[in-house]
């Protein structure tokens, strides 16, 4: 069987968020083919294994003390294929847990923003989630909104500014934003599952807001709000030519937009966006939900994404016209509630993550990194000549 490990939590505002992803593609894992375990990323930065970890109740108030749990690293070293101990700070490493492949649950920064990604290239191990350029674009919401626009694709006006620029100079940021017009929404740049955004009909609001995000992030995106908006999202899953786009949905406790609560908190414990009230598929007509569709797969493409992202879109009553908002690179849930409907259960959704992984793996090991040039041997002889 594949040791498949799955990882989650890290130092992130979504850590709890993390936490219930994680355990639901662990129950979801196929036993049968996976020896499937937990990875626990604290909020300070330290990794765990250890049975106690499938067990939600440990994450209550978290002891790292507790028996059953070891600490662990992952070297950032080919061949290595495993999450080591050290014991002593001069203890040589050993191998606690063999790794073949990384499912990874992280929502947020230190874990969905390539930061994760790109150790597990250095590991060369096969990982499920987008690949450092997608992910790290994928989490700034500044930066992707840019790639949107270079598609051509529909996104909302909007204007943005750093926090330091906030601080000496807010009534330039301010007159900045209200040339969008009333109402506004002001988003931190890196931050996911609705934590930080405040919607502002005036100045007053306006200026909380902007407080609120610098709180969170360094960098704050304010974008015109629509004054009717319905939320639909969309979902794909595939690497390279393979793609496979779900069904659309539409959230139905939308009001102005969706909160932390009402994404993860509003059906009850330990399901995460699952438990989010929807329609799949959304009433939004054929022509739109083509439209939908399309675009997400072409999103997929451009960002050269790998394994499930969401991507979701503002649909405009009074006007009818659709705007693409943001694309989630390691979804909640993993998305598996768009695509069951669809025949695509969340066991076999596992399966497909796993397999474009290792898929990703040998078409990056299928190029060149070796160059043969002459380089050194001209710098060598220039050491040379210098010293006479």
């Amino acid at each position: 069987m594949e040791n498949l490990g799955v990882f989650f939590g890290s130092r992130a505002a979504e850590h709890d968020v993390s936490i219930i992803s994680g355990l639901q593609a662990l129950e979801n894992a196929d036993k049968s083919k996976y020896n499937a375990f937990p990875v626990y990323v604290s909020r300070a930065g330290e990794w765990f294994v250890g049975e106690p970890l499938r067990n939600i109740a440990t994450y209550k108030n978290f002891d790292p003390n507790l028996k059953g749990l070891t600490k662990v690293m992952l070297p950032p070293a080919p061949g290595m294929k495993g999450l080591y101990a050290r014991k002593g700070l001069f203890g040589k490493l050993r191998l606690v847990q063999p790794l073949a492949c990384a499912l990874l649950a992280f929502h947020g920064l230190h874990g969905e923003d390539g930061t994760m990604q790109g150790l597990f290239e250095l590991a060369d191990i096969p990982y499920t989630s987008c690949g450092v350029v997608a992910s790290a674009a994928g989490m700034d919401k500044i930066v992707m909104k840019a790639v949107f626009q270079s598609m051509g694709l529909p996104v909302l006006p909007s204007v943005w500014c750093y926090r330091d620029e906030w601080n000496k100079d807010r009534e330039a940021v301010l007159a900045r934003a209200e040339a969008l017009g009333y109402p506004l929404f002001v988003k931190p740049s890196q931050l996911g599952s609705s934590i930080g955004i405040s919607k502002a009909a005036d100045r007053a609001s306006l200026e909380r807001a902007v407080e609120i995000a610098c709180a969170f992030d360094w960098r704050i995106l304010i974008e015109k709000g629509l004054d009717r908006p319905d939320e639909i999202n969309c979902a794909c899953v595939g690497f390279g030519e393979e793609t496979r786009v779900s069904l659309c949905e539409q959230p139905v406790n939308w009001q102005e937009f969706l909160t932390f609560d009402q994404k993860y908190l509003a059906g009850g414990k330990g399901k995460g966006m699952e438990s989010l009230a929807r329609k799949i598929p959304a009433p939004i007509g054929e022509e739109l939900t083509a439209r939908v569709r399309d675009y997400t797969r072409e999103i997929f493409r451009t960002f050269g994404c790998k394994g499930v992202v969401r991507v979701d879109y503002m649909l405009d009553r009074a006007s009818g016209e659709l705007y693409v908002c943001e694309i989630n690179t390691i979804p909640g849930s993993f998305a598996f509630y768009l695509f069951e409907p669809d025949g695509l259960s969340f066991r076999h959704l596992v399966d497909a993550l796993v397999g474009y992984a290792h898929e990703a793996l040998a078409q990056k090991n299928g190029s060149t990194f070796a160059y043969d040039s002459t380089i050194l041997d001209k710098a060598l002889g220039g050491v040379k000549n210098s010293k006479k």
